[in-house]
């Protein structure tokens, strides 16, 4: 009688042990993010910066406190990140409107024009990686993808 722990048919890769798999996973993604976060993003702005633009696109104006909780920085670390993008016209700051103390932080046009194309240099990178794929690792990366998305949305 064949144990549900014999070697897989020929056809089939191994399946590892679930801590096995999440180090996997989390090796390749952890790399394949910090490529995309350095090579391919533009030149006008840093990785870090684009990140901000990409949080306020995400999820609306924000104060200075609230980007440096998200980001995991410390305030004035934020605040340089913050006149940067707004000395270049990326953000605008305006003032909060029940706490005079605070400044509300906002994408401007020509910010969300930057992440657009930060975005499509990225898309595009990745894409040139996909297509020397066979079509069923092509598939096997969608599938993948599609489970990481399910994964993350519990």
């Amino acid at each position: 009688m064949t144990s549900p722990t014999t070697a897989p048919p020929p056809d089939m890769t191994p399946i590892p042990d679930v801590l096995e798999l999440a180090a996997e996973l989390r090796a390749a993604l952890m790399r394949t993010s910090r490529i995309l976060r350095t090579e391919a993003s533009s030149d006008v702005v840093s990785p870090g910066q684009n990140t901000v633009l990409a949080l306020l696109n995400k999820r609306g104006p924000l104060t200075m406190r609230q980007l440096a909780d998200i980001e995991h920085v410390q305030a004035p670390s934020m605040t340089r990140t913050v006149n940067h993008l707004c000395e270049r016209g990326f953000v605008a700051r305006a003032e909060h409107p029940t706490d005079g103390r605070q400044v509300v932080v906002s994408l401007t046009a020509d910010g969300r024009q930057v992440l657009e194309e930060s975005r499509r240099l990225r898309a595009a990178w990745l894409a040139g990686r996909l297509e020397g794929l066979p079509d069923a690792d092509r598939a096997a990366l969608h599938r993948a993808a599609e489970l990481l998305l399910e994964m993350t949305a519990r």
